[in-house]
Parts: structure tokens; C-alpha cells; sequence
């Protein structure tokens, strides 16, 4: 019988291969940077959500140092036993600051923060409505929490109304990627704000690639929009622009209390390193006052946006660091990204079920520690390929 099983899963494995959606691991051998090391070759790299530059920033060094003599290495229990540290406290409220709500709670990543915060506030009876695009933590979340769970066209809010008018449901959830991970492209939050208000409904906004590139001082996407409101359920990561690691929900004090009382991936796990959130403290600050990063970084993408305007393949419409460049098949995708690898380039091919059927791409992510010279080689190195593949 277990021969059997190990079959099945070879055979699933196999038709993996021969549809070019096998993955296989990039084992990197240092910091990352714009330049990586793999196998022993040095690498240009555009595929790191480090967009600010800070994952291997000195001072943040110094503080993960300072915070490993100051509380040890790890949190040794869960936040609702012992493992709450005044570092994580400090962090929480650091951050409810700088995102402008009452109060924040974190998580150890971004699909855990997702997963407790939808399981917590829908259940049975309740709707939950959803960007066809969005990251697939919160779709998870959604089929997980046991509520309807309705879908809507990429950015098609009029659909999205009709969903909302014709709902019964006791609890009402609209979810949407503030910045989508694989397009680029910002939602808009002002609109489905503005909806949730009409129709009564919590808005969940996941800014894990908004929070520190958009808004005043990086302060994410509602920033971004000027938008305030009770209903707003703001969720970001730590580890893209922040350069470190988890994540957190900001919300109301009533929120907030129930994700400690009911969020199941909060309550049921080990609390993350205290040394993380004293060396987050210090990537807030550089967050707030280097406002030159994202100034290099609107740069950048107007550079790159120029230099691959004359490809055969269709850039997406992003202001944001994520860069989608839409090959369409996947032996295509695969083969640039691989010919780019051989100029010493790292893009990643994005394919499904990341990205629709017949839409693989390679996903180009700027960082503030890239610079022009970076930007030319990748467009110069796209053009030849572009014209070899005619």
C-alpha cells in the first residue's frame, strides 16, 4: 500500500516536470544584496522583496546584536504564556504609531497573521468577498474560516457591489492585496473603503508590499490614499521593505482584542525572537527618515519602464518596485529566465498557479540598493534575448 502512494506522488511530481511547474530551491551563500552568490558564482539579482535595501543594513546588524545580549536568542513560549517580551511590546506599539491606528498585534508571517485574523472575525453564516488576485494566504484564510466565499474580477468593483448587494450574510469581510505580488499594481483602497461603508462590511487590506515604500515616510497604502476608518482591518510584513522578519495587524482596540482571544496562529505558537523586534525598531526609524530610498526607487522604475518600452513582451502597468515582464508560456518564461542567469542576471519565472494559465512572467523587483547602471544591464541583456528568440 505505501508503494503504491509513493507512486502516486512520483507520478504527480513527474507531470510537474513536463508542464514546466517543477520549483526547485536558489541556495544562496551570503547576505542578501543586489549581488548574490550561488554555487559559487556571483549573481545580479532582481528577485529580493528587499525593496528599501535594509536586510543587510549595518545598523540593523548592530541591533539584532544588541538584541540577542539584551533577551537571548529565542522567545522560549507562545505571547499568551511567557513569551510576550517588552521588545514585542515596544514593536507593537511603535507600529500602531507609525501606521496611524490604535493598535497593532504581531505574527510571526504574513500567512499567519492573515489565517487569524480571517478565522477569527467569519465563520458559518458570514461572506467573505476577495480580489481574484490575491495572495493566496488570504484565500487560504478564507476557505478555512467555513464563510461563503465570493470572488470578484481583478480591481472589478462593480461586481464586487453586486456580491455585496445581493449578501444576507450576518458578517460581511472584503479582502484585497493593497499591492499585488505579482502585477504590481495598487488597489483602490478609497473605493473598496468606500463600498465597505455603504454595505457594511470590515475591509481587510494586505500591504505586505506597500508598508515602507508607499505613503508619506513609507507609511503604506492607506497613507497612500489618506484613508481613515474603524473598518479598516490593515495587515503588513516585515521581512519585504522592513528587512527583517514577521508581521503585523493593525485595527481597532476591539479587533485586536479578539485576534488575542480567538487567532488561532497567534495563540498556538511560539512567539518570534524578541532580537527581531528590537532591530525592527530600528528599521522604523530608517524607514521614516531615509526618504531617499523611495525616491531611487521611483527612479528606477521610470529608467526601467523607459528601456524595455521597444520588447515584444508586455510590461505591466506598476509604479511600484515589483516589475512584472508577461512572457505568457511557460518553456518561454523559463527559457529568458535561464538565458538571463547565464549573463550572470537572477529573474525569477513566475508561473501557475502563482499567475494564470497562458500569463507566466518573469517578476522584476527593484531595491533601492540597485542603481542605473544595474537597471541598463537587465534591459540590455532583455533586448538581446527579445531579438535571439524572434
Amino acid at each position: 500500500m505505501l508503494n503504491n502512494l509513493t507512486e502516486q506522488l512520483r507520478h504527480q511530481l513527474e507531470n510537474r516536470e513536463k508542464t514546466k511547474l517543477y520549483r526547485r530551491r536558489l541556495t544562496l551563500e551570503g547576505s542578501q544584496s543586489k549581488h548574490v552568490s550561488a554555487a559559487g558564482r556571483e549573481y545580479l539579482a532582481f528577485c529580493s522583496n528587499d525593496y528599501l535595501g535594509l536586510a543587510s543594513h549595518s545598523q540593523l546588524i548592530a541591533a539584532v546584536c544588541e538584541g540577542a545580549a539584551l533577551y537571548g536568542v529565542g522567545a522560549g513560549a507562545s505571547h499568551l504564556i511567557s513569551g510576550h517580551s517588552s521588545a514585542h511590546h515596544a514593536l507593537e506599539e511603535a507600529l500602531a504609531h507609525f501606521t496611524g491606528f490604535p493598535r497593532a498585534l504581531l505574527f510571526s508571517t504574513g500567512y499567519m497573521a492573515n489565517a487569524g485574523v480571517v478565522t477569527a472575525l467569519a465563520d458559518r453564516g458570514d461572506a467573505i468577498f476577495a480580489d481574484k488576485l490575491n495572495h493566496a494566504s488570504l484565500n487560504d484564510a478564507a476557505l478555512g474560516s467555513r464563510a461563503k466565499f465570493a470572488r470578484y474580477p481583478h480591481l472589478d468593483l462593480a461586481t464586487l457591489e453586486q456580491q455585496l448587494v445581493v449578501s444576507r450574510a450576518k458578517r460581511k469581510l472584503v479582502m484585497s492585496d493593497a499591492v499585488f505580488s505579482m502585477d504590481g499594481d495598487v488597489a483602490p483602497a478609497a473605493d473598496l473603503l468606500a463600498l465597505c461603508e455603504k454595505y457594511n462590511a470590515w475591509l481587510i487590506l494586505d500591504d505586505a508590499h506597500g508598508f515602507g515604500v508607499l505613503g508619506p515616510q513609507g507609511r503604506g497604502t492607506v497613507s497612500h490614499f489618506n484613508i481613515s476608518s474603524p473598518r479598516i482591518i490593515y495587515m503588513a510584513t516585515l521581512g519585504k521593505a522592513a528587512g527583517v522578519f514577521g508581521a503585523f495587524i493593525a485595527a481597532q482596540p476591539e479587533i485586536i482584542e479578539t485576534l488575542i482571544q480567538h487567532a488561532r496562529s497567534y495563540i498556538y505558537t511560539t512567539a518570534a525572537p524578541p532580537l527581531l523586534s528590537h532591530a525592527l525598531l530600528k528599521s522604523l526609524e530608517l524607514i521614516e527618515e531615509d526618504e531617499w530610498r523611495r525616491d531611487k526607487l521611483t527612479q528606477l522604475v521610470a529608467r526601467l519602464k523607459h528601456e524595455l518600452q521597444s520588447l515584444r513582451w508586455q510590461l505591466l502597468t506598476s509604479v511600484t518596485p515589483i516589475q512584472p515582464l508577461i512572457i505568457g508560456g511557460n518553456d518561454e518564461a523559463l527559457e529568458i529566465s535561464e538565458a538571463l542567469r547565464e549573463r550572470g542576471i537572477l529573474v525569477p519565472a513566475i508561473r501557475p498557479p502563482t499567475v494564470p494559465q497562458g500569463m507566466a512572467r518573469l517578476r522584476i523587483s527593484l531595491s533601492a540598493t540597485h542603481d542605473i547602471e544595474d537597471v541598463m544591464q537587465l534591459a540590455a541583456a532583455l533586448r538581446d534575448l527579445g531579438h535571439d528568440s524572434r
